[in-house]
């Protein structure tokens, strides 16, 4: 068996999902994009191990907010509140809406946003979450 098999189908299965989830991590489409790809990087040389636990989308999202909360503690995050010039096919209501979701996120700590993005984004249990994040429910149902 090649320690790569199984990757490629992987991540063209998941690729998409896990660049909508990096997003919602970062709110920036280029540091999805870096988020993403060095997830992908790490899962790789070591996918034959995360073949066999099961789970390997778990264990690249688990990558994943990991590598986002060490990027956080590395660079505080800057805000950036640029709307583009020209509207894409959306509807304005659709605009607005994602412009106040970005907006409302990027008020939230790196830990915040990832119990908003896995749980109501990716609708993932209280105990999951928890799971993937490596804390207790208790921090993920929060005060």
């Amino acid at each position: 068996m090649d320690r790569y098999d199984g990757f490629h189908d992987f991540v063209v299965a998941r690729g998409g999902a896990l660049s909508r989830t990096a997003y919602l991590l970062t709110g920036e489409h280029h540091a999805a994009e870096d988020l993403v790809q060095t997830a992908l990087a790490r899962a790789a040389a070591r996918w034959r191990q995360i073949l066999e636990q099961g789970e390997p989308e778990a264990y690249v999202r688990r990558i994943m907010i990991n590598e986002r909360i060490t990027w956080w503690r590395r660079r505080p995050a800057r805000p950036v509140a640029q709307v583009p010039d020209r509207p894409g096919p959306d509807e304005p209501h659709q605009i607005l809406d994602r412009i106040s979701l970005g907006q409302a996120l990027d008020t939230l700590t790196p830990r915040q946003r990832t119990v908003v993005v896995l749980r109501f984004y990716e609708d993932m249990s209280e105990a999951d979450t928890a799971a993937a994040m490596g804390c207790s429910i208790g921090t993920v149902l929060g005060p």
